[in-house]
């Protein structure tokens, strides 16, 4: 491929076409990974697309496009490829060439996805400019309405592009006041900016003429223009009081394929919004190039709206991906352990989260003569479940250091979390190992701590309701003695619970066949072979306690 024909490649864009919604796509890292998971860079939602379906390699002054093993097919210019260096301008569909377009234009690469719209609308004004031999008057409206195009497409913000929209179609339409509603989540429409032909903002919209918006939301008209006095002879409701003469309701419309049907007769409409303009100022008759300007702005107020709620909305994506890292590495910190060594035990410990936070936590505690030890799993996932993991560590923290008795601590963490109706509860195991093998321990709908001595396994069986659960809850704990050489191994139940890609679970009988290793990462590559590569839904955590005995020489954490 001739480098020539490409930019310097340092941040590469690709418009992404659905129908009549279009946004750009930056390509920030490489691989960029397309599919209908989550996980993908690019998410497309469609059921033909496969959950990692292909992906973009930028490899130094190339483009290249690789199918990762999709079940319908990537198509470049409508042809199935595997691998294809791409070039400017071509087509890329994922598993439907009735799907979602992905073109990669270089004109455009450096274009700011908020408001790319904006520029294709400039284009297409510029080319009906050049060939447009009509009057003065015309011209000079073409031309005020590039520099309106110009000035929204330096606007930041929703807000500031209502307030564009507003300016320049008060301006051309020559009414008085306007108004823009946009769906709440329920899709009811929701006044979202109002303005009169000063500049001044409207907090209310007394005059407004709910028929006319019924009408014009309803209707299969681009536009509705109503004369209220003349051009009715009943003139709908809330404009004679307030002697409204001029109305214009443009509906914006985002449009979705029915099913697998991709016909334009066969477009299931959306409206999500609508400009309403209105004039106590009788109107004049509107000339042709009027009527071609509303037709644009029908066409694409529309895009250009929804292009600039989808600009925040991946602004909002950045800042909570972000505000997530910062939260993990707040989380690694503060539940990060550093574990002491002991004279009479030694002990192991490793925890994943499934994400970037986790509600799994474990911790050591030394003390004289003896060790403390806690693992806990919090309801839940995500950053709700860090945080009361995070609270959690520093209650069980102060009152192992403290040597309350562990009933006492499982109590006060339950009326902790009950009294305090966050709506999450845990389940949590506490160890306290004395110097002379005596082990108290006590589970609140754990996984049973399991006891290795001499190559068999039994479990300790004494279990409570997990904390957080029921107010009036009573816990009690078991003890038992150890001999040296044995072993404690704790797990959260996102060991047990580890699915293999057909759905099976681990399970707590390969659990007893995996402790019987002495290292921990035997034990997890065990599970993980086990998964045959299907990613964790839950978070894992293993702790194991190796007593040596009394006396013994200090064992190696």
């Amino acid at each position: 491929m001739d480098s020539a024909q490409f930019p310097q490649i340092r941040e590469l864009s690709m418009q992404l076409s659905d129908g009549p919604h279009r946004r750009l796509v930056t390509i920030e890292r490489s691989p960029f990974l397309i599919g209908r998971s989550p996980q993908s860079d690019l998410m497309l939602p469609e059921s033909y697309v496969s959950r990692s379906h292909a992906q973009i390699l930028v490899d130094g002054m190339k483009v290249i496009l690789e199918d990762t093993g999709s079940s319908h097919g990537t198509f470049v210019n409508g042809e199935r490829i595997t691998r294809r260096i791409l070039q400017p301008r071509d087509a890329i569909h994922f598993g439907s060439l009735d799907g979602p377009e992905l073109r990669w234009d270089d004109e455009d690469s450096h274009i700011s996805s908020r408001f790319t719209i904006l520029a294709n609308m400039q284009a297409q004004m510029r080319s009906q400019l050049q060939g447009l031999q009509k009057q003065t008057s015309d011209l000079e409206k073409l031309r005020w309405f590039l520099d309106v195009a110009r000035s929204l497409n330096n606007a930041a913000g929703v807000d500031r592009v209502l307030a564009s929209l507003l300016e320049s179609t008060l301006a051309l339409a020559g009414t008085e006041r306007g108004y823009v509603f946009l769906a709440d989540g329920e899709g009811v429409l929701e006044l979202a900016l109002g303005m009169d032909a000063s500049g001044a903002i409207l907090k209310t919209a007394p005059s407004l003429s709910r028929t006319i918006m019924r009408q014009a939301i309803n209707g299969t008209e681009q536009f509705l223009v109503t004369d209220t006095l003349s051009a009715q002879a009943h003139p709908p409701a809330g404009a004679l009081p307030q002697n409204i003469q001029k109305i214009i309701c443009i509906p914006f419309r985002r449009s979705r394929p029915a099913g697998h049907l991709s016909a334009a007769k066969d477009q299931l409409t959306q409206v999500f919004g609508a400009l309403y303009l209105e004039s106590r100022v009788h109107p004049e008759p509107h000339a042709v190039t009027d009527q071609e300007l509303l037709r644009t702005i029908a066409r694409e107020a529309a895009a250009l709206v929804e292009n600039a709620q989808l600009a925040v909305m991946e602004a909002q994506a950045r800042q909570h991906r972000e505000e997530l890292r910062i939260a993990a590495e707040i989380q690694q910190g503060m539940l990060s352990v550093q574990i002491p060594t002991f004279s009479f035990a030694g002990v192991q410990a490793r925890s994943i989260p499934c994400s970037a936070v986790g509600g799994d936590f474990f911790d050591v505690v030394p003390d004289q003569g003896m060790l403390n030890v806690a693992l806990v799993d919090v309801s839940g996932k995500g950053l709700s479940a860090a945080i009361q993991a995070a609270a959690l560590q520093g209650m069980l923290y102060v009152q192992l250091q403290a040597r309350q008795p562990l009933q006492a601590i499982a109590s006060a963490t339950n009326q902790y979390l009950c009294r305090k109706s966050i709506g999450k509860y845990a389940s949590m195991l506490l160890l306290r190992l004395h110097e002379d093998g005596t082990l108290e321990y006590l589970n609140c709908g754990h996984i049973q701590p399991r006891l290795c001595c001499n190559q068999s396994i039994s479990r300790l069986a004494i279990a409570n309701l997990p904390v957080g659960l029921r107010r009036s809850a009573e816990y009690s704990s078991g003890v038992t003695k150890l001999s040296p050489g044995a072993r404690i191994v704790l797990v959260s139940d996102g060991f047990t619970e580890a699915e293999d890609p057909q759905g099976d679970f681990f399970g707590e009988a390969r659990l007893d066949a995996t402790a019987l290793c002495m290292d921990l990462e035997p034990m997890f590559q065990q599970m993980m072979d086990f998964c045959a590569g299907k990613p964790a839904d839950d978070d894992c955590t293993v702790v194991q306690i190796h007593y040596h005995g009394s006396g013994n020489a200090a064992g190696s954490a």
